[in-house]
C-alpha cells in the first residue's frame, strides 16, 4: 500500500458535522453519541477515503458508502456493535494485517452484516485490532466452519495507523 497522506485539512460546517454523524449513527447506533463535537476538522486523504479528525485526531473514517470509526477512535471510545471477537492464536495474524478466517472467531454480535465495517477484538482484554468488511452476515458467520470471513481493511500499525497531516 502506498503511503498515505493528507491532501487538505479543513473544520466542517455544523451541518456537514450533523450529516457525518447521522451518519456514524446509521452504522453504530446510539454509540455515535460517544464522537460528537464542536470541532470536527475534514481530512482528505490520497487514499480514496476520508478522515474526520476530533480533538485534532484521526477518529472517523468514511468511505463514500458507509461511515465507521477508525482504530484510534475505536481505542479511545470502545463501543458495544459490530464486533468479531478472534482468538489469541488469531491476535499475531490479525495484527499483520491478514483476512479473517473462521477458526480463529469466537464470538459474532447479532448486528454484522455483510458488506459493511466490522471491528475485530481480541477476546481477551477487548482491544480493537483491526476493522474489515465482513463477508457475510451473523447467523451465516456462525454457520460455517472454515474460510475467510472478513476482509481486513486497516489494522494497528498499517499506513491509516501512521497517516501524516
Amino acid at each position: 500500500m502506498a503511503k498515505i497522506t493528507g491532501r487538505k485539512r479543513h473544520s466542517i460546517r455544523k451541518s456537514q458535522a450533523s450529516a457525518l454523524f447521522a451518519g456514524l449513527h446509521e452504522q453504530i447506533g446510539e454509540s455515535a453519541d460517544l464522537f460528537m463535537n464542536e470541532r470536527v476538522e475534514l481530512l482528505e486523504t490520497n487514499a480514496g477515503f476520508s478522515l474526520y479528525l476530533i480533538d485534532k485526531k484521526p477518529q472517523i473514517m468514511d468511505s463514500g458508502e458507509w461511515v465507521f470509526p477508525t482504530l484510534k477512535g475505536l481505542l479511545e471510545h470502545p463501543i458495544p456493535e459490530r464486533r468479531i471477537v478472534v482468538d489469541s492464536g488469531a491476535v499475531a495474524f490479525v495484527v499483520n494485517g491478514a483476512d479473517i478466517m473462521r477458526p480463529g472467531i469466537v464470538c459474532v454480535s447479532e448486528d454484522v452484516r455483510a458488506g459493511r465495517p466490522v471491528q475485530v477484538v481480541e477476546e481477551r482484554h477487548g482491544k480493537p485490532l483491526a476493522l474489515g468488511i465482513a463477508l457475510f452476515d451473523a447467523g451465516e458467520i456462525r454457520e460455517k466452519r472454515s474460510g475467510k470471513m472478513v476482509k481486513t481493511i486497516h489494522y494497528i500499525g498499517d499506513e491509516l495507523w501512521n497517516v501524516e497531516f
